[in-house]
């Protein structure tokens, strides 16, 4: 994990975040996905980029692995990726907490529409973008 401090915060700012999100399979066996992560998070005005780089092991039947897969039809995006958002969170707000700065919200990915960029998740490889407002 990074985090980049461009400039100060001011306390009657509006910041929108800016996701960028890349999963990309790294490894597949009957039960067991193997998925590279990297999740890049920027505040408009650019104020602070955090930029969090993973891997995350799905193990369990095949169906259940094909489920967090899966697309949600509201959000356009994979469960897995809401999944790894989880877990970054905390860390990620304990480091704009470090450096002062805007932290994006806990479910920014829950909220609003993401504009896919890249190919479908179910290949491994793509791209997702979203703007969320944090008063």
């Amino acid at each position: 994990m990074r985090g980049v401090k461009f400039g100060e915060k001011e306390e009657s700012t509006t910041f929108n975040f800016d996701v960028n999100a890349k999963l990309e399979e790294k490894e597949r066996k009957s039960g067991r996905l193997v998925v590279g992560f990297v999740l890049t998070v920027g505040t408009k005005p650019s104020v602070v980029k955090f930029e969090i780089e993973g891997v995350a092991t799905l193990s369990g039947s095949n169906p259940a692995i094909e489920k967090l897969l899966e697309v949600d039809p509201e959000t356009k995006i994979p469960l897995l990726l809401h999944r790894v958002y989880q877990h970054v969170f905390t860390t990620t707000f304990l480091l704009a907490t470090i450096l002062d700065t805007p932290y994006p919200p806990p479910n920014l990915l829950f909220s609003g529409e993401m504009k896919k960029l890249g190919s479908d998740k179910r290949s491994g490889e793509g791209e997702e973008s979203e703007e969320e407002k944090k008063s």
